[in-house]
């Protein structure tokens, strides 16, 4: 991204906002993992600002109320926004106007919507990371991953197996499949032209994850790319057809190895990003370098300065 321009680095005694832009949280097991999420902040030297949770039907609040979880940091100074949970709703807020505060928004899953209108708006402060109710049971290398990232400390790369070879370098873009897809041919779809992307998904059957893909390369969106990166596809390997009727099936491996194995870039899959055991912080916009040949998604200049 041209024009990107990081926030600064987070310190100890940094104020961080809770976000609920999505889903509505259910049950005390919810909240447990929201505390302890919130905790591991708090042992970092954050000062997590609390404030009571919403639900209306299936979302976390209307869309004017999860809206102004987006705005409120811009009055109180909060360096993080940080997303409780996924599920469904984020998008809602892009149809009407939403300055994005300029902190950084971390979050994953429907939190793309945010991360990818942040990325298209300002071109800052997106992170594709762990969300509160998932932070604590993130392996202890990937909290620290996420750590290092907000306090500005070098990123070590993100080993994965390389399907096609070659070595290519552009921004960085992560994304859920399914929710980018819904993003394609909107305002809010940043530069595909040049980039690394990285996708992940869950719970999609290999005839969907098949039909997603399609799409994108029927809009000429995968064709753009300079690299491509495949995470975690948790779930989406199970044959069946929607009434849960046994069905013939390609594998998930099969659809994703044949949807890309044409494009001329290079491919590595098997990454520990998305709904997988580990969920490792990336900023997006970033220069990224991925190399087919080792494997490797690199983030060589990412190094930030107070």
């Amino acid at each position: 991204m041209q024009n990107l321009a990081l926030p600064k680095p987070l310190q100890a005694g940094d104020r961080v906002d809770l976000v609920a832009a999505s889903s509505c949280l259910e049950g005390q097991g919810a909240i447990e993992r929201l505390e302890a999420g919130i905790a591991i902040l708090e042992s970092w030297g954050l000062l997590v600002e609390r404030r009571p949770l919403r639900s209306w039907g299936y979302l976390a609040g209307r869309d004017d109320e999860r809206a102004s979880d987006l705005k409120i940091p811009s009055a109180n100074g909060a360096s993080l926004l940080a997303c409780i949970r996924g599920g469904w709703g984020s998008a809602r807020l892009l149809e009407q106007p939403l300055d994005l505060p300029q902190a950084w928004l971390l979050g994953f899953s429907d939190v793309t919507s945010l991360l990818w209108a942040q990325l298209a708006q300002q071109g800052r402060g997106a992170i594709h990371g762990p969300l509160l109710t998932t932070l604590a049971a993130e392996p202890s290398w990937s909290q620290e991953r996420l750590r290092r990232l907000l306090f500005g400390e070098p990123l070590e790369d993100l080993q994965g197996q390389g399907w096609r070879g070659g070595c290519a370098a552009g921004p960085l873009l992560v994304a859920n499949l399914t929710v980018a897809t819904h993003l394609l041919g909107t305002a809010h779809l940043p530069e595909l032209r040049g980039a690394i992307l990285v996708l992940e998904d869950v719970g999609e059957a290999p005839y969907r994850i098949d039909r997603m893909l399609t799409h994108w390369r029927l809009t000429g969106a995968l064709q753009q790319l300079a690299g491509m990166g495949l995470g975690s596809f948790r779930g989406c390997d199970g044959e069946g057809d929607s009434d849960g009727a046994a069905v013939s099936s390609f594998s998930l491996e099969e659809v994703l190895r044949e949807r890309t194995a044409d494009l001329a870039i290079p491919v590595v899959a098997g990454l520990k990003v998305g709904h997988g055991d580990a969920n490792a912080a990336l900023p997006l916009g970033v220069r990224a370098v991925l190399d087919g040949d080792r494997g490797l998604l690199q983030l060589p200049d990412f190094q930030q300065h107070p």
